[in-house]
């Protein structure tokens, strides 16, 4: 993959993309098959899946047998090579010390982002997701609906390659006739789950994620996704032409070598470069956009972290897409006697409607997965099933005392035993010895079942971030200071799915691990910890109530757009990335339509 220095710099691009995850890739991805010339910055170095993962390690090749640590806490063979919640050199802080007020701020400082690391659920979002307000009279609607969106997700997920159904559930939209691959046959696990939460009500279905289950229809889908464009065309045909599908290795997280999951890195950069149309600098922390004296933006300042030395980038459209809090963070700190509060900044939202997921969990044990005959289940690296949200109806109608849902994510497999004592077996067995640990072992393998929950928050006035007056990271750059505050709308939502959860192990003939907790403040994950945090620069209507307008052009600077999830005017239960995705296409579109009007 052919990249540039510093002094390699071009005199002005068409475009600079700050960010190379599935917002700046698919931005970068667009542009770059419409033949503008456009310069990416990232902040962390290079990477090659295809050479850096590690698809055929066991465990005990692994130091601490590839155990979480402080430095890895997914574990060793975490595709985030650099990177965490906490980043050496790189500091945020706290507003409060009360810990229910903490943020906890993950980065990952490496080509692609976040979409190496990431679980691949790839869900839409659905009417009611865009139109919260409308609904229940709490947040903010966007100034779009679905019908707007949905025709670049089915792009989206036809170009990265997503498996699921069709399964008309309320709010849970379909894609369009042949969009999907096919979803992988159910573990025994999914298909125990899937019994039982019949007899609750509870839909068990395909998950939705973007890996592919067969290779992709090269011969069809490029022209499908760029008519008219035989350029774009040939390009995309090569990249999905060097795609494999999926042999069921190893856990997507790791990455993967034979681009079957969706990465940035193997399948919005590739043609993006093969285009000639791209520059990729890496190691280009940013710090400010520029402006010039007409107001518009003139490009960005940047630190490489090779040489410690600032340099400027120049370009006719700015699109930052360094995910939503570092966004945030570039708007907060360029600033000028034009934005003395930041840039984008007149309305005074810029940092502010900070969201993240909804998270519990609870873990159980099922007897009738025990002793089950040695088979095969490794699959899809991922989860096969999930549940979508059931309960809209009741909740329009006030029956359950928090105002927006969640999705119920699961797993209960024979999967590849990690570090420690297969799931905690002392919880079940009281601890055992010799060869009746070895009978246990074997009796209690893959009988062990963990629900997670995935909600939506409502955007409140206390969840915001700031620049803090004081505290800078190694580069110089002022940091970002984070307040945070759970309603109780998201508290009420975290023990329900709590009780939900043992509600289905008790289903099951199983026994939770820990009873769940009535106190949705002491069930809840701290804001930051799902790792989807959006919002902070949210798109609107009216420029006075919001930072940027339907297509994330910001109101005060025409040539300025933010395509990650700091647009999000609210967070659907549905994991963001594809909707980040989806509105990228959009915008990048829209950019290219001005370009050519010399709006821009």
């Amino acid at each position: 993959m052919p990249l540039i220095t510093a002094d390699q710099l071009k005199e002005k691009y068409d475009v600079i993309v700050v960010g190379s995850g599935a917002g700046g890739g698919q931005t970068a991805y667009t542009l770059t098959l419409e033949g503008l010339k456009v310069l990416m910055l990232e902040a962390g170095r290079n990477y090659v899946p295809e050479t850096e993962t590690p698809m055929f390690e066991t465990p005990e090749q692994a130091p601490l047998r590839g155990a979480g640590t402080p430095e890895k806490p997914f574990g060793f063979y975490d595709s985030t090579i650099d990177g965490g919640w906490q980043v050496p050199g790189e500091p945020y802080t706290q507003a409060s010390t009360d810990k229910e007020r903490e943020f906890w701020w993950w980065r990952a400082r490496m080509l692609g982002g976040r979409t190496n690391h990431w679980g691949r659920y790839s869900f839409r979002n659905g009417p009611y997701d865009f139109k919260p307000r409308s609904r229940d009279g709490l947040g903010f609607d966007w100034p779009i609906g679905y019908e707007d969106v949905a025709p670049y997700y089915d792009k989206v997920e036809m170009l990265i390659g997503v498996y699921g159904d069709n399964d008309g559930l309320e709010n849970t939209p379909d894609s369009s006739p042949g969009v999907l691959l096919p979803p992988p046959k159910f573990r025994v696990g999914d298909l125990l789950t899937q019994k039982h939460g019949r007899t609750l009500g509870i839909p068990i279905i395909a998950a939705h994620r973007a890996v592919l289950t067969q290779r992709l229809d090269y011969e069809n889908l490029p022209a499908k996704l760029h008519p008219g464009n035989a350029f774009a065309q040939r390009l995309v045909r090569e990249s999905m032409e060097r795609r494999a599908a999926c042999f069921w290795a190893t856990n997507c997280g790791r990455g993967c070598a034979i681009r079957a999951t969706y990465q940035s890195t193997t399948v919005h950069l590739p043609p993006a470069m093969e285009s000639g149309n791209l520059d990729l600098l890496p190691n280009a922390m940013v710090s400010e956009v520029t402006i010039g004296e007409d107001g518009l933006a003139k490009g960005v300042m940047f630190v490489d972290r090779t040489t410690g030395k600032s340099h400027h980038a120049a370009a006719r459209v700015v699109v930052l897409a360094a995910s939503a809090c570092e966004t945030v963070r570039v708007l907060l700190n360029s600033q000028s006697t034009q934005f003395p509060q930041g840039l984008a900044n007149s309305s005074g939202l810029v940092g502010k409607y900070l969201m993240d997921t909804v998270g519990a969990n609870l873990s159980g044990q099922i007897p009738a997965l025990e002793n089950l005959p040695p088979h095969n289940e490794d699959g899809a690296g991922g989860a096969h099933a999930y549940a979508p949200w059931w309960l809209y109806q009741e909740q329009h109608a006030g029956k359950l005392g928090f105002a927006r849902g969640y999705h119920i994510e699961f797993g209960a497999q024979r999967g590849m035993p990690g570090p420690g004592t297969f799931n905690g077996l002392e919880w079940v067995t009281g601890g055992s010895y010799g060869r009746k640990f070895k009978e246990d072992a074997r009796r209690y393998y893959g009988s062990f079942i963990g629900f997670s929950g995935r909600g939506e928050m409502i955007p409140n006035e206390n969840s915001f971030c700031e620049i803090d007056p004081t505290v800078k990271d190694k580069w110089g750059i002022p940091v970002l200071r984070f307040h945070w505050l759970w309603s109780e709308h998201e508290t009420r939502q975290a023990a329900h799915m709590e009780q939900t959860f043992a509600d289905l192990i008790s289903a099951m003939g199983g026994r939770v691990r820990q009873k769940p907790e009535k106190n949705g403040a002491k069930a809840i994950k701290p804001g930051g910890f799902i790792i989807h945090e959006v919002g902070g620069a949210i798109m609107g209507d009216d420029r006075a109530k919001s930072v940027t307008n339907q297509w994330s052009q910001t109101w005060d600077v025409k040539n300025l757009f933010l395509t990650d999830g700091a647009p999000f005017p609210s967070n659907a239960d549905k994991n963001p990335t594809l909707t980040i995705m989806a509105l990228a296409w959009r915008s990048a579109d829209y950019i290219v339509s001005e370009l050519r009007k010399q709006n821009l």
